[in-house]
């Protein structure tokens, strides 16, 4: 059996490389076609709130939260999330969702929101959000948007546009609901 030595850290500029050949070795070149990747083009993630597992000194998985206005909801947009093949099946993923969750909640996320497969992440703490209630700047299944709510009334607030925001500019960047 071969030897693990796994280790969690806040993601910095030096996994920057690493991190991309994860996610193409996971998604390909379909990943930037996928509807989170459009908010995730219009700002940088949140590298504070971001994570890489390291085994043996090698980056073998990350998680991303980048954050959103989703509605009335300041939050952000957990992904992607993605492991090496050689590191599957180890519960890395979800070690890595568990971390980065909790990170936003001490920030003071309102929730954490994601497009993800309801069977993996519910167990998580994730929970639907209500059909076609958020409007993603490309089609995706109202199905897989899941949340992790932080705050009174998140999923009732959940109704309108998703798309990047800049906390440090709150007081430039108004809320706007889609009918």
């Amino acid at each position: 059996m071969k030897k693990h030595d796994l280790v969690y850290l806040t993601e910095d500029a030096s996994h920057h490389d690493a991190i991309e050949h994860i996610n193409e070795e996971a998604f390909g070149p379909g990943r930037f076609a996928r509807a989170a990747a459009r908010i995730r083009e219009q700002g940088p993630h949140d590298l504070s709130l971001s994570f890489v597992c390291a085994d043996l000194g090698e980056t073998i998985a990350s998680v991303r939260m980048t954050p959103v206005l989703a509605g009335g909801v300041k939050g952000h947009l957990l992904g992607p999330l993605a492991v090496r093949p050689s590191h599957k099946n180890m519960g890395i993923g979800r070690e890595l969702v568990r971390i980065a969750v909790e990170a936003a909640r001490r920030h003071g996320s309102e929730g954490v929101i994601l497009v993800g497969d309801p069977p993996y992440y519910m167990p998580l703490g994730f929970e639907k959000v209500a059909y076609n209630a958020l409007k993603f700047p490309a089609p995706v299944d109202p199905g897989r948007i899941l949340v992790v709510p932080m705050a009174d009334g998140v999923h009732e607030r959940l109704k309108g546009e998703i798309r990047w925001w800049n906390p440090d500019q709150e007081a430039t960047m108004p809320v706007r609901a889609v009918a």
